[in-house]
């Protein structure tokens, strides 16, 4: 089956659009300073909190890779088990989401600069930008598959048309207009979801018509991957889950303890109802459009189904790239002002300059973004390097800090040193040998660093 272009779900898709710039807008004049854009005033709720930790957590990643792409490459039950990382991530983040409320910091970095020095502040700020501005750019295209589905218009086109509104919303209000549109973004993509699955699996002949469509690997566990590249590709969104800064800071944007703690719980539901929904219906669509890009398996559904239920989950779609794409800009530029400019550069800055500096950066990472999308064959692959790059860089470092005293400085250090180089070397210089993702070298060699170093420069005193 073809895919025949539909623009009256371009309607669907630009009405979204436009309530989110409304409300983009509206909560940005709430902003009188820093702590407001990029915080949210620490007053967000646990409805408000859930729905952005949901949305945030599930965008292009598993619309265009993540769960679709693997569910139209590698069968289902790959596809299902790219949820086990996301259960086992949130429910450690709520053990120490504590924690991270008590340091009160703006970034990851900052954190890290409190157990290994400013040293490790630079270091984790440029490794942060490297995979952050990579996430933003595999949104970008998320986008520009839905403006092709919907218009015919070149993906390309419709990739530059998505990098300017991520850029524009999340300049306007930072987190303060974030968190109230990725919120409604989830509870809209759920309905949209579970509306969809019973009824693309009606139109695709049900279980079995889907089933007798596919090849015969993808209906096996591993589908057509060892399971040393199985787990490739579950490690890097564990590892990135995490430690992921936007997480952290959403935890420390909330009212209190216990509103993380309910939002917490609240994101685990709601990542038990959409995942699997995900995986589903991108295994009915590779059935039906055997011949697509990967990335397009969800959205290409739109096209077969009745034009309101279509409609309906391609602007949900389109609200959870957006909104990702948003929050990993807004994160990414942050790091850039306070933990490289005005730190070494504009220490004297006043609350008012580091604002404006942020809103500049969030427009230069941007361009970078689209530049990078450029060099990568797939979302999934440019998602793998990027889950990586900060898998591997910073979260063994990050977790030794809340679950190990004794580690230090030169451990620390060397652990981020050593996962992303190993990262880099394995994806760019080698070529990603034997197909296995850089997560299966890279993180090893970061813990081992990690401990190894540790022990080695540390005396009895610091255990």
């Amino acid at each position: 089956m073809g895919i025949e272009h539909n623009p009256t779900l371009l309607w669907f898709v630009g009405a979204y659009g436009v309530i989110m710039i409304i409300m983009g807008i509206y909560y940005s004049r709430k902003i009188s300073n820093s702590e407001d854009f990029i915080l949210a005033g620490k007053g967000l709720g646990t409805i408000v909190l859930t729905g952005t930790l949901l949305a945030t957590w599930t965008g292009s990643g598993s619309i265009s890779g993540g769960e679709t792409s693997m569910a139209f490459t590698y069968g289902i039950i790959p596809a299902l088990l790219m949820m086990i990382p996301t259960l086992v991530g949130i429910g450690i983040l709520y053990l120490i989401a504590p924690k991270i409320r008590e340091f009160g910091k703006y970034t990851v970095s900052g954190i890290l600069e409190e157990k290994y020095g400013s040293t490790a502040r630079m270091i984790a700020s440029i490794i942060i930008i490297l995979a952050f501005v990579g996430i933003v750019s595999y949104q970008m295209t998320g986008l520009g598959f839905i403006l092709n589905l919907t218009t015919g218009m070149s993906v390309e086109v419709g990739t530059i048309i998505g990098a300017v509104l991520i850029v524009f919303l999340a300049s306007i209000g930072g987190l303060r207009s974030v968190a109230p549109t990725d919120a409604l973004s989830a509870f809209l993509a759920i309905a949209a979801l579970f509306i969809t699955l019973p009824t693309i699996y009606v139109i695709a002949g049900g279980w079995d018509g889907v089933t007798n469509n596919v090849p015969a690997e993808h209906l096996t566990a591993t589908g057509e991957l060892n399971n040393i590249q199985l787990l490739g590709f579950l490690l890097p969104s564990l590892f990135l889950l995490l430690g992921d800064q936007n997480m952290y800071q959403r935890l420390a944007s909330s009212t209190g303890g216990k509103s993380a703690k309910r939002a917490q719980i609240g994101w685990l539901i709601g990542m038990l109802l959409i995942s699997p929904a995900i995986s589903f219906i991108a295994f009915a669509s590779s059935s039906m459009f055997p011949n697509i890009d990967p990335g397009m398996a969800l959205m290409a559904t739109t096209t077969v189904m009745p034009t309101v239920i279509g409609g309906i989950l391609l602007a949900a779609a389109t609200a959870f790239i957006v909104t990702t794409g948003n929050s990993y800009l807004l994160s990414a530029a942050t790091n850039v002002t306070y933990d490289i400019v005005g730190k070494y550069i504009k220490k004297e800055a006043s609350d008012k300059q580091l604002l404006g500096m942020t809103k500049f950066f969030i427009i230069l990472l941007g361009v970078i973004s689209y530049i990078l999308i450029r060099f990568f064959p797939t979302v999934l692959e440019v998602q793998m390097y990027a889950y990586t790059v900060y898998g591997a860089g910073l979260t063994p470092a990050l977790l030794a800090v809340f679950f190990w005293k004794r580690v230090n400085m030169a451990g620390g250090i060397s652990s981020m040193v050593a996962g992303v180089v190993t990262t880099l070397i394995w994806e760019i210089l080698l070529g990603k040998p034997f197909e296995l993702n850089s997560v299966i070298i890279a993180l090893p060699v970061a813990v081992i660093v990690l401990i190894v170093v540790t022990l080695m420069t540390s005396d009895d005193r610091n255990k």
